[in-house]
């Protein structure tokens, strides 16, 4: 059970919740065109600094790329939270941004095998990461046809998360929250043929540890295990941000073969890496992603890892 907060824990909440809401409705005054850069350069010139973003891609990326250079740091410390920035307006935004990203184009091996599943009414599980955008992929997904659900993780703070779910609700129904409940009603869409969206690059401290960028991270199973389960369309899609800042172009990958969950999370990984590599501004590297791959944690991990095996 959830514990209630005390009363001045309740009104930091809240101050910090309008103070994150500020910038952002005061952003959409601006034209569209204008409003992402501002909120982009906003979040990167003065957020990230204040709230130790900056540090922590600094530190992620001394931990898996050692030897990337100083200049390709300070580039990625000032890009990284631009595109974080311009996630968060465009999901402010719903009318311009669906506006957007419905006309981006959706290509790749996957497009095929996607239409294919929904002639036949199989479930399909679309898999992203924190990379480029991934709302550009449900909308433009939703615009192939695709009902698309959506798992998610509520915001910490309560005042910031209305909103942000509402926005969220605003691109794709149906929306499943994270725990037991929202995972109950996820496997009973699976179970009727409908479709799923999920992220795959979060820290699970109930995952196991498996390579990423060439460390290990805790890694969630859950959407190789419910591809098996019920024989899902299991399909990495990416939306990649344009050189404009402002349109997006949608790779659809080959499907990941229904082989074991372990296997199939792996090469969720690799395809993941190889996108980040070309495109290393792009994947949100402020994200604490290895902050259990090693302890405790990742000791219970490696156990279970070991029983699947």
């Amino acid at each position: 059970m959830r514990q209630k907060q005390n009363p001045g824990q309740a009104l930091r909440d809240k101050i910090t919740g309008f103070a994150l809401l500020a910038p952002l409705r005061i952003a959409r005054l601006l034209p569209y065109k204008w409003r992402l850069p501002f909120i982009g350069w906003l979040t990167a010139r003065v957020i990230s600094p204040l709230a130790g973003y900056n540090k922590r891609i600094r530190a992620n990326l001394a931990h898996v790329l050692p030897d990337l250079p100083e200049s390709d740091i300070q580039n990625l410390i000032r890009r990284v939270p631009d595109n974080a920035g311009r996630n968060l307006i465009e999901l402010f935004s719903p009318t311009r941004f669906t506006a957007r990203a419905r006309r981006a184009p959706v290509h790749g091996p996957g497009l095929t095998a996607l239409h294919e599943a929904r002639a036949k009414n199989r479930p399909v599980i679309i898999v992203s990461a924190h990379f480029g955008s991934f709302n550009a992929v449900r909308v433009a997904l939703i615009e192939q046809g695709l009902k698309l659900g959506v798992f998610y993780r509520p915001m910490h703070n309560a005042t910031f998360n209305a909103p942000y779910t509402k926005a969220m609700a605003a691109l794709s129904q149906p929306m499943f929250k994270q725990g037991r409940r929202g995972t109950a009603q996820m496997i009973r869409h699976l179970r009727a043929g409908g479709n799923l969206a999920i992220l795959t690059d979060i820290n699970a401290k109930d995952g196991v540890p498996l390579n990423f960028i060439g460390k290990p991270a805790l890694s969630p199973l859950t959407a190789a295990d419910l591809a098996l389960k019920f024989d899902a369309l299991l399909l990495p899609v990416w939306g990649i941000r344009a050189e404009n800042g402002l349109d997006f172009d949608i790779l659809a990958e080959a499907p990941i073969a229904l082989t074991d969950a372990v296997t199939m999370t792996q090469e969720i990984h690799t395809r993941l890496e190889a996108q980040i590599h070309a495109h290393m501004d792009q994947w949100f590297w402020i994200h604490r992603r290895w902050k259990d791959g090693t302890g405790p944690l990742a000791e219970r991990g490696a156990k279970q890892l070991a029983r699947r095996q």
